[in-house]
Formats: C-alpha cells, sequence, structure tokens
C-alpha cells in the first residue's frame, strides 16, 4: 500500500472528529404573523335583517362615533377617524362587509374590520443659500426645518370588547320592519298564458256616468 493512503487515514479521521465536535448551526425560525385562526366570532354577527338593511344600520352607527364615511354600499361600508396625542397621531380604519346568510335562520353576516395606523412628527432639516449681490459673491447658508408624519406602526384591532361595543351600537339603528327576500319560483314553472300588464283607472275615471235625460214624449197629432 502505498505511503500516500497511510497518511489519509488519519487526516480523514481527525476531520470526522473535528465535524462532530462542532456546535451545530441553528437556525432561528423566521418572523410570522400571529394568527390562530381560532372559531370565536369577534369579528361576526348575524341579524336578521337584510343586507342592505344591516350595512346602512353600519354607516349610521359609525357617523354617531365620529367616524367619516368614505364609501356607503349595499353590502359594504368603509369609514375612518383620527386621534391626536401629543406629537403621535393615530387613524382607525374600519370596514363592515354585509353578505347573505348561509346557515341558520338569520338573513345577514356582518364581517368587520379595523386597523390602527400609527404615525408621529418627525423633522427634517433643510439647507438653502442666499446671494446678496451689494456684497459680490457672499451666500448665507439658510436652515430650514420641515415636519412631516411618518408611519410607524400599523395594526389589526383585536379586542373583543371593541367591536362588541359597535355591533350593539348598530343595533339599536335597525329599523323595526325586516324586510324579507321574495319566496323563489319552483324550478321548472313558467306562465303558460302571461298576463299583459292594464294600467289601473284614476279615481277621476271611476266617477259615475250622469243618468240619461228622460225622453220626451211627441206632441198628438189631431184625427180629421
Amino acid at each position: 500500500m502505498p505511503a500516500s493512503r497511510f497518511l489519509l487515514i488519519p487526516l480523514m479521521a481527525a476531520a470526522l472528529a473535528c465535524g462532530c465536535s462542532m456546535p451545530k448551526v441553528r437556525h432561528k425560525p423566521g418572523p410570522s404573523a400571529a394568527e390562530t385562526f381560532d372559531s370565536s366570532n369577534t369579528y361576526t354577527r348575524t341579524f336578521d335583517h337584510s343586507p342592505a338593511q344591516t350595512c346602512e344600520a353600519a354607516r349610521r352607527a359609525l357617523l354617531s362615533q365620529g367616524f367619516v364615511v368614505g364609501r356607503a354600499d349595499a353590502d359594504v361600508v368603509e369609514a375612518r377617524k383620527y386621534f391626536q396625542q401629543d406629537e403621535s397621531h393615530e387613524q382607525v380604519e374600519f370596514r363592515a362587509v354585509c353578505m347573505p346568510a348561509l346557515r341558520g335562520e338569520q338573513q345577514t353576516v356582518v364581517f368587520v374590520n379595523a386597523v390602527l395606523d400609527r404615525y408621529t412628527l418627525r423633522k427634517s432639516n433643510t439647507s438653502a443659500s442666499l446671494g446678496v449681490s451689494a456684497l459680490g459673491s457672499v451666500s448665507l447658508p439658510i436652515g430650514t426645518t420641515e415636519d412631516s408624519l411618518v408611519k410607524v406602526a400599523s395594526q389589526t384591532l383585536q379586542d373583543p370588547n371593541f367591536y362588541k361595543r359597535f355591533f350593539s351600537v348598530l343595533e339599536r339603528f335597525l329599523p323595526e320592519e325586516v324586510e324579507r327576500p321574495a319566496p323563489p319560483r319552483p324550478a321548472g314553472q313558467t306562465d303558460l298564458f302571461p298576463v299583459p300588464l292594464v294600467p289601473q283607472p284614476t279615481p277621476a275615471e271611476l266617477q259615475p256616468e250622469p243618468p240619461p235625460a228622460p225622453a220626451v214624449p211627441d206632441a198628438a197629432v189631431p184625427v180629421p
């Protein structure tokens, strides 16, 4: 056996020993959203009213709490509200979606979501130069400070009491009369003889006609 092989075997053994003694590098898991997808009803409620009635009540509920409504449709309502604390500015964007319920006796299920954006006031320095013609080419540096709002955080509000209070206000604006959808027609049912729509007469047309004048008898003719 060549001498090089005798030297290679101890080197390989030493390398394996070093590899086993080296500490293993553990990869830290990356940051992930703390979402559990539980079965709580924090963001949903069901109502007996129609989707249009429920979304209208949601719009009135948000207006009553000082929100500025930016979108109000029959199935979606979006609004926002502003808060100011010292140099921190906060903005809450609220969204409610009204959809027909697929289970149970209620007609509408409402999905709500509120996002809190936090801004802070930051100052940025800018410099400018002023040229004075009387003194030649002399320029004086002038410093100015500009204030601007910068977003520093954004998160979804997860407080169950926040949404519970909103739904309580929404219920106060629901009308007493509940709209019911028209019952669906049986499958395959068609009108064999469609009836044309006849305009209904007006009250003036329904007045009774005056009775005809009595006939006047002819004058008697003398007989010769």
